[in-house]
């Protein structure tokens, strides 16, 4: 971390009032879906077939790493046709599986119910490992890798703050399912073994604020109401907004264990009705698609149908990002499909900027999070001194997107930042 910080945060403006209140778009399925074989880092073997019958809800998928479980379930029912290889939204040639849907929506229960409450910590534990609930904040880390020795755990943290500008797909998710987010929440505070808990959010969501508060009057969880800044949402900021602790690698290390609000929905919808994950809440907005909507749709669901069933695009020339447009990838074509851990298509009118060279004024350096050197990172980048890279601690960099967003010199730092992680990489081979 750089002596030279300065706030390490910003207030970005969010656009998120193009969404933020609309009705849910439920997106009927489509004719062909390809559920990705991959979650986060979880590879998973098929377990079916091709022209092998599926149902909703069936297990297709059986991970090889025990690590990160993350078993992959059908979203529809009807007949596989193959396993084929398509871009994922992480730009990496990627396993699907596709399949060809009946529209019967013929469904199975993937596994039965549980009673939480009643229920042992080490059963409650398993059983959101076999539900394959992964981290729905974006990294698909699988949630109960959290729990397997929450020793020392002061506080349990449930993540609603969803910074990303346009992204609103947690707010509608949580607010939507409020009974759900509560059975799921409680479940994984229990797990935590914490003494008491907390669900951050914006303070400016003041309905939200006190609906969370009616909804866990008398549970030892309690509601936090945060100032809007980014990245606020990142762990490492919360905890240190919520705790006044840094931490070293993982949070656990400041005596608190995280999960995103949507994971919680997830699981209670796990515990309730015996359902993994097999649809997702996803944000499509900006200035590039005519009717921005959070649209509820079946993981598999190429771009291109979801796009189609929010207008269309506003003009010809236009940045379809996977996620939010501080820490999304842009994509170059729109036949990646929505996957677990996808919370939003950004769809911005690409209009190409100015650039100049840097101004070595530091405004880079006083937002950054991570109290890194982003221009210095860039540097050494461009003359490929692996050396001060190392030392920059170019690894700690998180692509919030901060430095390129106020660089005055239109340049985009946190790409060239990429490319230096991506150079580090290769010098370890």
């Amino acid at each position: 971390m750089s002596f030279l910080t300065g706030p390490m945060h910003q207030h970005l403006d969010g656009h998120k009032e193009l969404t933020a209140h609309k009705d849910v778009l439920n997106m009927p399925e489509p004719d062909d879906l390809w559920v990705p074989l991959v979650n986060g880092r979880a590879e998973c073997t098929p377990l079916v077939k091709a022209g092998d019958e599926v149902k909703v809800g069936q297990k297709i998928g059986e991970p090889t790493n025990g690590f990160w479980y993350i078993p992959v379930f059908s979203p529809v029912s009807g007949t596989v046709v193959g396993v084929e290889k398509r871009m994922s939204a992480a730009l990496k040639p990627t396993d699907h599986l596709h399949i060809k849907n009946d529209h019967k929506n013929t469904a199975v229960r993937a596994f039965a119910p549980i009673d939480a409450e009643k229920a042992s910590v080490e059963g409650l534990r398993d059983f959101v490992k076999n539900a394959g609930i992964a981290g729905l904040g974006g990294a698909g880390f699988p949630a109960f890798n959290k729990y397997t020795k929450p020793e020392g755990i002061d506080l349990f943290i449930i993540n609603a703050v969803e910074c990303e500008p346009y992204l609103t797909a947690d707010l509608a998710n949580f607010t939507s399912h409020m009974d759900l987010l509560k059975t799921g929440a409680l479940a994984l505070f229990k797990l935590s073994n914490a003494p008491k808990g907390v669900i951050a959010i914006k303070e400016h969501w003041t309905e939200e604020v006190a609906a969370l508060k009616k909804l866990f009057e008398g549970t030892k969880i309690e509601v936090a109401a945060l100032p809007d800044l980014y990245p606020m949402g990142w762990e490492r900021t919360l905890v240190y907004q919520l705790t006044g602790k840094r931490y070293d690698k993982l949070p656990a290390e400041a005596g608190c264990i995280l999960n995103n609000v949507s994971t919680c929905v997830a699981v209670g919808e796990a515990i309730t009705n015996g359902m993994p994950i097999t649809h997702k809440m996803v944000t499509v907005s900006g200035d590039g698609v005519k009717e921005p909507h959070n649209v509820y749709t079946a993981v598999g669901t190429p771009a291109s149908e979801i796009i189609k069933a929010c207008g269309g695009y506003t003009a010809e020339d236009v940045l379809l990002i996977a996620g939010g447009p501080m820490m999304g990838r842009t994509i170059p074509n729109e036949l990646f499909v929505i996957g677990v851990a996808n919370n939003g298509l950004t769809v911005l009118v690409n209009k190409p900027a100015d650039t100049v060279k840097c101004l070595r004024c530091g405004k880079c350096t006083e937002v950054c999070p991570s109290g890194l050197e982003p221009v210095r990172i860039n540097y050494a980048e461009k003359i490929k001194d692996g050396d001060l890279l190392k030392k920059l601690d170019t690894m700690s960099c998180i692509e919030c997107g901060s430095c390129s967003y106020v660089c005055p010199s239109k340049i985009d730092v946190t790409e060239g930042i990429r490319r230096a992680k991506r150079y580090m990489a290769l010098l370890k081979k």
